[in-house]
């Protein structure tokens, strides 16, 4: 049977006023489509019951925080910004292990979010966990893929108690549930963004050089590949981005010899994340995002393109 959103959004309403009662919550936005149809049906659901908070963990795409404020100001949400960077940044210093990262991760946003609770007696913290969210985190019977932050990341104690409006929803369902919602087609057709950050798109060691270097590689991949779907020359990618790689290779500037980092461009084809086909990408396109890599970001001297599906690959690198 066909999904209706409709259907959906005056259930999850409901659900949303049973389980909270007369009790505040925190929302968690992270700029997402799932984050913010999460706060919009819980805004709709229990209005003057909820602290908008977005926390800006240094991890995110480029310019990201001012974008996310933007779009609250167009929303009319009244949005909190914790300012996390170094916290985020300390607590992964030497950490190299992917499960690891995630489950820091997962742990310094829940400790913030209670941090932000004990100021205004929150009980709740709504979040926008999807289903293979938690299917990918393993438990009851099924492997660990990888913890996702807000799921198999989370501590095993915590003061807040959950509300996940769009548990048992893909991808594509919380999509449709946006735009029934009203949610602007730049949210709701936003292609997904790890809820880590670039945290797994950095294989091996987080710092700060690195989380640069991943910020504007995937700017100019994101942006090259959207003006090449605006021209008609290929069809939009289900997620596109890039990655670095820990080790460097030799090449050559100029006539000196160079050591330098390997970015990685990966664009997939996909509906709900669970499976996804690497795309065709046109190699003038790939010749163009190669170019700008290597010639604004100094630090990189190649560029590879990742043609692996999932399964076997992950749509991520950790």
């Amino acid at each position: 049977m066909a999904f209706d959103a409709k259907k959906f959004i005056v259930q999850a309403e409901k659900d949303i006023k049973v389980k909270m009662g007369k009790d505040h919550a925190i929302t968690a936005v992270s700029g997402g489509v799932d984050s913010f149809v999460a706060a919009t049906l819980a805004a709709r659901a229990v209005p003057g019951q909820l602290h908008i908070v977005y926390v800006d963990n240094g991890l995110m795409r480029k310019d990201e925080t001012a974008k996310v404020k933007a779009v609250a100001i167009a929303l009319g949400v009244d949005l909190k910004v914790v300012d996390a960077r170094k916290r985020f940044l300390d607590a992964l210093r030497g950490v190299t292990e992917p499960e690891t990262k995630r489950k820091i991760i997962g742990e310094a946003f829940v400790r913030i979010f209670e941090d932000e609770a004990k100021k205004t007696d929150v009980k709740f913290l709504i979040q926008g966990t999807i289903a293979p969210d938690w299917i990918e985190s393993g438990g009851m019977g099924r492997d660990t893929i990888k913890s996702h932050h807000n799921v198999g990341g989370l501590p095993e104690k915590m003061h807040l108690k959950l509300c996940e409006p769009l548990r048992e929803l893909y991808k594509h369902e919380v999509r449709l549930v946006g735009k029934e919602l009203g949610l602007p087609q730049s949210i709701h057709q936003r292609q997904p963004f790890p809820g880590p950050g670039l945290a797994v798109r950095i294989v091996g060691e987080v710092t700060e050089e690195k989380v640069h270097i991943v910020q504007e590689a995937c700017d100019i991949a994101e942006n090259e590949i959207d003006a090449a779907v605006a021209a008609g020359k290929m069809e939009r990618p289900w997620q596109y981005f890039a990655a670095l790689l820990p080790s460097k290779t030799v090449g050559v500037r100029g006539d000196e010899r160079a050591y330098q980092y390997t970015v990685i461009v990966r664009a997939v084809r996909s509906l709900d994340g669970m499976t996804a086909n690497f795309s065709h990408i046109p190699p003038e396109v790939l010749e163009r995002i190669s170019t700008r890599i290597t010639n604004e970001i100094r630090t990189v001297g190649r560029v590879v393109y990742d043609i692996t599906n999932k399964p076997p690959g992950t749509i991520e690198m950790e």
